[in-house]
């Protein structure tokens, strides 16, 4: 395993510095793309989607619970599994107490092509309170680009903004995959230490085992299957 260089608080200071100007150019550059994200233009969502939850069957504009904006997760939940994705399970962990979007008239919930019936035991077992939907009926994962049926059946996880506007609901904005990365507190926290998250990819090599533990993704786990 390799380690930072051992060198003198006055060089750490020096280097710190140094990498300080990197990091607000980068601040910069993600406010300006995000400025650029905000200017992104809107296509209307004319498709009649039926969502079901513990509150019954719902539509798209239901999902907003009267605000603005709605944030979907789109999660990895097939429905021939019995349990949801692993990954996409530590990044609903990470989701904070909703109120602090919902006073910026901004909703979040979550999306799943399982069974509703799936869906409610697995959310108890997590013991999560936010709004969690069954698209099962729908195109609604198909349309929105998270499962795919060709050449095989697939999942993967995303992000899809909305935004409602005089009873007329818009599709905004959506990310996949990576683009989900420093959307979590736990990778955003990673990313500040010297480890890093233990990804097979990250440079400087040679970090990904340090604990002595698979690495990156293959180490997560459900939050109740961890022993610490």
């Amino acid at each position: 395993m390799t380690l930072p260089q051992i060198v003198s608080r006055e060089e750490w200071q020096a280097a710190r510095e140094e990498l300080l100007l990197k990091e607000k150019a980068a601040t910069r550059a993600r406010d300006a793309l995000n400025a650029e994200r905000r200017g992104l233009p809107m296509v209307e969502v004319d498709q009649e989607y039926v969502f079901e939850s513990g509150d019954g069957k719902a539509a798209l504009p239901e999902l907003f619970r009267g605000r603005d904006q709605l944030v979907v997760y789109h999660f990895m939940f097939a429905p021939d599994w019995d349990a949801g994705c692993r990954s996409c399970s530590a990044f609903l962990d990470q989701i904070g107490h909703l109120a602090h979007l919902r006073s910026r008239g901004t909703e979040f919930a979550a999306v799943s092509r399982a069974p509703y019936t799936k869906i409610l035991p697995f959310k108890a077992r997590m013991g999560w309170t936010m709004p969690w939907y069954s698209s099962y009926d729908s195109d609604f994962n198909y349309d929105f680009q998270v499962s795919f049926a060709d050449p095989e059946p697939y999942e993967r996880p995303g992000m899809s903004c909305f935004l409602r506007d005089r009873g007329r609901v818009f599709h905004t904005y959506s990310t996949y995959d990576r683009g989900l990365d420093g959307l979590g507190s736990t990778t955003s926290l990673l990313d500040l230490t010297a480890l890093g998250r233990q990804e097979e990819w990250e440079e400087p090599g040679g970090r990904a085992s340090a604990l002595g533990a698979p690495a990156g993704s293959e180490r997560v786990r459900y939050h109740d299957e961890y022993e610490v």
